[in-house]
């Protein structure tokens, strides 16, 4: 697992294959398309994020792609839209931006039918 501390500030693309936790600040793009990225409760992110799930305790600014899920704990903030076919808002999560509830790519027997095309709010679920 990859940490950037809450001391370090980095500008530009981040890409990679393992976990990572941000607790520090990034700007840019950040591609883990294999992987979980945490926005920490210190961590500053404003990029446009591309991971397998993202979870949201600080402060998350640009476009969320959760290829599994996106979870926005109670005290996480996200400016911007979010596309995952699973959301999990906490109570008291604050999120700004349009929702886009995907399916899973490449589900067998779904390409083509009006239920996998449709949005669903089936894999929304608020905790807390």
């Amino acid at each position: 697992m990859a940490n950037i501390g809450k001391a370090i500030s980095i500008r530009g693309d981040l890409t990679g294959n393992e976990d990572m936790v941000i607790e520090g600040q990034v700007e840019g793009k950040v591609d883990l398309p294999n992987s979980q990225l945490t926005v920490g409760a210190n961590g500053r992110v404003k990029a446009e994020v591309h991971a397998k799930s993202v979870v949201v305790v600080g402060h998350l600014v640009g476009n969320v792609f959760g290829l599994e899920r996106v979870e926005i704990q109670a005290t996480g903030r996200v400016e911007g839209d979010v596309a995952a076919p699973k959301l999990v808002v906490a109570e008291g999560a604050q999120l700004n931006g349009a929702i886009q509830m995907t399916q899973k790519a490449n589900r067998a027997g779904a390409e083509g039918s009006e239920a996998a095309a449709a949005p669903t709010a089936a894999g929304v679920r608020k905790i807390g």
